[in-house]
């Protein structure tokens, strides 16, 4: 509950309109955990009676919805409900991802314990990841997200 309502009170204080999650079900159970957290702090927020404090003014803030939140595909293989074209970025993508080193294989000399995403192999997965979720855009490369609810456009050559 109090983390709820401190994930409420930021919502409410930075009023995103898009929120990026962890994906809702994933080989780590956290990552589904924060993900249905986040997503309800974001129905919440919303609502009046729920009251939460500007901890600059001590007033209370005022109700915040974002207009959406789409969840990453992280390690598991989920359909996605949109896809995102990261052609051209993927050496970002793929460094971004390598500098938690504590998590992810880092070389030869790496005496970290094996796990599923410490494994040499694991990167190649994201690749292969990438590429079938871009095969699905007809894209090269893609990054997918799911939805709790369809995304919405203005005009339908937004999707071309």
């Amino acid at each position: 509950q109090r983390s709820l309502l401190k994930v409420v009170e930021v919502l409410r204080r930075l009023r995103p309109q898009l929120v990026l999650a962890n994906a809702k079900s994933d080989r780590h159970p956290d990552h589904g955990r924060a993900s249905a957290l986040l997503e309800r702090a974001c129905f919440l927020s919303g609502l009046l009676k729920i009251e939460t404090l500007d901890q600059s003014s001590g007033q209370n803030q005022a109700p915040w919805r974002p207009q959406s939140v789409y969840f990453c595909i992280q390690d598991r293989w989920r359909a996605p409900d949109l896809i995102v074209d990261i052609s051209g970025f993927e050496a970002v993508k793929y460094a971004a991802i390598a500098a938690y080193k504590t998590q992810f294989y880092a070389g030869s000399d790496d005496d970290m314990p094996v796990t599923p995403i410490s494994s040499p192999e694991f990167m190649d997965h994201l690749k292969s990841r990438d590429a079938a979720m871009g095969r699905l855009g007809g894209i090269q490369n893609g990054e997918g997200f799911e939805s709790s609810r369809p995304p919405v456009v203005k005009d339908l050559f937004d999707l071309a």
